[in-house]
């Protein structure tokens, strides 16, 4: 059995609600879109904050506990992972700010910025999508919606994704594409990482685990990756991978579909 509790710490975890309940990681995709709904009627939907000034903001802005502030700020930079980002209100040095910088575009209501968080230039989110404190949404990200990031995250450079976790401190920097995938605290994904999704011939999916093999009836299945796994730039993992914890892939690898026990090392 591949259950959340043997790919992900939970303890302490910011959506470990996401889990509950669940026998087999892979069922928390079904669940992505309603939970990130249900997070962001909870927290406030700041997309909706910010489209008053219309889809692409047209100037950077800081969001403090529930304003949008176009002016009397300054921003003191910081890496948001690492809890070290500050803002500087009315003469006061504020760590519970999000920055939205301008040039990003919101093309609905639906997402929610969490404090500490950054969303870069050109950025484009398409909700529901939540992105949790102190995460960091870089240039020419693309969230297609369903996407629940957690805290400390990396939403990089010309990466795409769609109903797909991040797990704290999960990070994403360059080039990834990620779909239907979930991602466990602490996974890199090196530079040019692709988790396919859709499978040529539509069949199950097999992910066979000692002597038992799940079948898995789905049309999109990405990778499911247990904390602490890491890949090397220009891999590829088919669809229907699961990675055990701290799975190792070499660059350019094309990851088999299928379980891979936990320390793996695919090269």
């Amino acid at each position: 059995m591949i259950s959340p509790a043997e790919l992900f710490g939970l303890d302490g975890l910011t959506h470990a609600e996401l889990f509950e309940g669940l026998e087999l990681a892979w069922e928390a995709l079904d669940r992505i879109k309603d939970f990130t709904r249900q997070l962001i009627a909870r927290d406030g939907a700041t997309g909706a904050l910010l489209r008053e000034r219309g889809d692409l903001l047209p100037r950077t802005v800081v969001v403090h506990r529930g304003m949008v502030l176009s002016e009397g700020f300054e921003l003191l930079g910081g890496d948001p992972t690492k809890g070290q980002m500050r803002v500087r209100l009315g003469g006061q040095e504020v760590a519970d700010a999000a920055v939205i910088h301008g040039g990003a575009v919101f093309m609905d209501d639906e997402a929610h910025i969490a404090p500490g968080a950054v969303v870069e230039p050109g950025a484009l989110i398409k909700g529901p999508t939540y992105i949790g404190p102190g995460s960091e949404v870089r240039q020419g990200a693309y969230l297609r919606g369903s996407c629940l990031v957690g805290a400390g995250c990396v939403v990089g450079h010309t990466t795409e994704m769609k109903n797909s976790v991040m797990l704290d401190g999960a990070k994403a920097g360059h080039f990834a594409y990620l779909g239907d995938s979930i991602l466990g605290r602490e996974v890199n994904l090196g530079a040019g990482t692709k988790l396919a999704n859709l499978k040529i011939i539509e069949t199950p999916f097999k992910i066979k685990v000692g002597d038992f093999t799940h079948q898995v009836s789905r049309r999109k299945f990405g990778a499911i990756m247990g904390d602490g796994c890491q890949t090397g730039c220009n891999s590829v993992t088919n669809p229907g991978t699961v990675l055990g914890r701290r799975t190792l892939v070499a660059p350019c690898k094309s990851v088999p579909a299928g379980f891979h026990p936990p320390k793996s090392v695919i090269r």
